[in-house]
């Protein structure tokens, strides 16, 4: 005998979930109905998609979003259980590394000096940058860097050409939850290539800059924000002028290391002294 299907008001009463965020679930792929009317839109779904709706609300409370929900409960089992184990270490690095950020906040609230970071300087040979640019605030910036990264090495690989050097981003302005600003990814090359469609090239002069090394655990976004600003009072408190705009230097391994390995540097290029 076919299960009988229930509405989605019913599936709501059933598990507390509004209408509203049900609707949603199925824009997104989380939770289909088992049949939706072709010309009326009214969604029907099966009894046993009330398990499903149950434990996807019960993931959003641990405040998993939706696309590692559904990860977790396609996995179902075990492997469900080590992705929304591997999630949760992964919250507890960013969370750690947040607590850093605020530590340093902290020390300039009070007037203390942070020790946080320790600021270098090194010298940077002349670079030749294929560069991909685009304004982009807080929310869009991490699918930014993500798609500019996969553009430039498409394109590397499409002229047979390689990476001189780690690819880096250059900010423009300040990148923040209130304002956006111009920010290029670029890839060092010595290969011959020319600008075309959303790539530009242009050439990076030799230079002398402070920086800072940053871990795989402190690569969110407010501990590299707290980077920016230590390396700026560095520069402040040294009596260096900048020469050009902050940048954040990826190195190879950002997405393999452990959560201690040095991954990326935050950089400021500084102007020749006197």
């Amino acid at each position: 005998m076919p299960e009988e299907l229930i509405t989605i008001g019913e599936l709501a009463a059933r598990t507390r979930l509004s209408v509203k965020a049900l609707r949603l679930y199925d824009e997104r792929g989380l939770l289909r109905p088992a049949v939706t009317d072709p010309y009326s839109g009214v969604r029907r779904y099966g009894p046993g998609q009330v398990e499903r709706a149950r434990r996807i609300a019960l993931l959003r409370a641990a405040g998993l979003p939706l696309a590692p929900i559904a990860a977790v409960l396609d996995a179902g089992g075990s492997e469900g259980e080590q992705l929304l184990l591997a999630y949760w270490r992964e919250q507890e690095d960013v969370h750690a590394a947040r607590r850093e950020a605020v530590g340093y906040a902290r020390a300039v609230l009070t007037g203390r000096t942070p020790t946080v970071y320790e600021i270098n300087e090194r010298d940077v040979p002349e670079q030749q940058v294929l560069f991909v640019r685009r304004h982009v605030g807080a929310a869009e910036l991490p699918g930014f860097l993500a798609e500019a990264s996969q553009l430039l090495f498409a394109r590397l690989e499409q002229a047979g050409a390689c990476l001189s050097g780690p690819l880096f981003a250059v900010y423009h302005g300040l990148v923040s939850e209130d304002s956006d600003a111009l920010v290029e990814v670029c890839a060092p090359t010595g290969a011959a290539l020319a600008p075309e469609g959303p790539f530009g090239l242009r050439v990076e002069p030799a230079h002398r800059e402070a920086y800072t090394e940053l871990t795989r655990r402190q690569g969110d976004f407010a501990t590299m924000a707290a980077a920016h600003d230590a390396v700026a009072a560095w520069l402040a408190d040294h009596g260096h002028e900048r020469a050009g705009s902050d940048r954040e230097v990826y190195h190879p391994n950002w997405a393999t290391a452990a959560p201690d390995e040095h991954v990326a540097d935050v950089a400021v290029p500084l102007a020749p002294a006197g």
